[in-house]
């Protein structure tokens, strides 16, 4: 059956014992507008509450990737302007991300095909987390002038070693076997099998319908790179990062300190910030409020604006940030991504919305 929305960019959907929700933005890898994000919440009151309803299932319409984040035109737009959507969009879309760490019925993301920003958000905190040959899932935020957000700093700061310090730093995508290995995914389901796990969701409780189709993935890269990112990552400043890569001897290191030196400065050390001040919070609501500190104080930056310009706008891969380097990024600038919102805090750790469901991750 079908459910209607207030926008024709999320189709709902039941059948059987399941509830879909498909993003409906292809063209755009299906990025997250506020109408999406509000409708997606709507569904999952509706089928909370129905008894009908045992599972959902949340995939991306077309060929190119669940969702591809938020739809940083807008955010452009409203930086450029000074205003307060962005703000309000992320309000409501980290009570989202909460809710679906909480969920108290099975919430299966397919992660297929690109998975990134708020694409992460709506899929790592469910309970069961699909991830195929074509997936390529990351926390790109570091390459626009942004820091990540959606609990990724949640999900990467309880990764093993320091492989979540790493892709948060560089916002490199990960395939299926390194998400599993990272936290970011449960299972590996071959693409090909989608429909037919699709179709068994409608009949089965999750965890059946995945083990009928549950397979080991190709073999990733993070595993046997531990050693030097766990050795360069664990520096406590984002200079002796990038110094302890350039000093390993190692030409995947080198690679990736060059990387990172592309990436916005300021950018760079709030997120290291931000990752190690996640690692000694107890709840998801605790980081996604910090979260959201350092959101709306990115919105106010030059780099957010100049980084999307570059890399979505105009397309030249060429930003200019400001500062220019790490060494110039002072202690006073990292502290402003934590003052406090002129709108207010985010609030959801002192709501005590703790309560999850047996098995969701904290």
């Amino acid at each position: 059956m079908t459910v209607p929305t207030a926008t024709t960019d999320v189709l709902l959907r039941t059948e059987g014992r399941a509830g879909f929700v498909t993003l409906n933005r292809p063209r755009a890898i299906n990025a997250l507008t506020h109408a999406m994000v509000l409708a997606v919440d709507a569904a999952l009151t509706a089928w909370e509450h129905d008894p009908a309803v045992d599972t959902v299932v949340i995939r991306g319409a077309g060929e190119r990737g669940l969702c591809a984040g938020g739809d940083i035109r807008a955010i452009h737009d409203d930086a450029r302007a000074g205003g307060s959507a962005s703000a309000d969009f992320w309000r409501d879309e980290y009570r989202l991300n909460a809710r679906i760490a909480r969920y108290p019925k099975p919430y299966v993301a397919l992660m297929d095909g690109i998975v990134m920003g708020g694409g992460v958000g709506l899929s790592a905190h469910g309970s069961h987390r699909v991830v195929t040959e074509r997936s390529r899932v990351a926390m790109p935020e570091t390459g626009i002038g942004f820091v990540p957000d959606v609990g990724g700093t949640h999900l990467l700061g309880r990764a093993p070693g320091e492989l979540g310090t790493h892709l948060a730093l560089t916002g490199g995508p990960v395939g299926a076997a390194d998400a599993i290995l990272t936290g970011l995914a449960d299972r590996y389901v071959p693409a090909a099998e989608l429909p037919a796990l699709a179709g068994d969701l409608t009949r089965l409780p999750a965890d059946e319908a995945l083990a009928r189709h549950a397979a080991t993935p190709p073999p990733g890269v993070l595993d046997g790179q531990r050693e030097w990112i766990d050795a360069c990552y664990a520096a406590p400043t984002a200079e002796e990062i990038v110094e302890r890569l350039l000093d390993t001897g190692v030409p995947a290191a080198k690679e990736t300190a060059a990387t990172l030196l592309t990436r916005s400065p300021a950018a760079l050390k709030a997120t290291l910030a931000v990752l190690r001040r996640s690692r000694a919070l107890a709840t998801l609501e605790e980081v996604l409020d910090l979260e959201y500190r350092v959101s709306c104080a990115a919105l106010a930056t030059p780099d957010l604006v100049e980084g999307i310009r570059a890399q979505v706008i105009d397309k030249d891969r060429d930003p200019h940030w400001t500062p220019a380097t790490l060494e110039e990024v002072t202690d006073e600038d990292v502290a402003r991504y934590f003052a406090r919102p002129a709108g207010g805090d985010l609030g959801l750790a002192a709501e005590g919305a703790t309560g999850r469901a047996p098995g969701a991750r904290a």
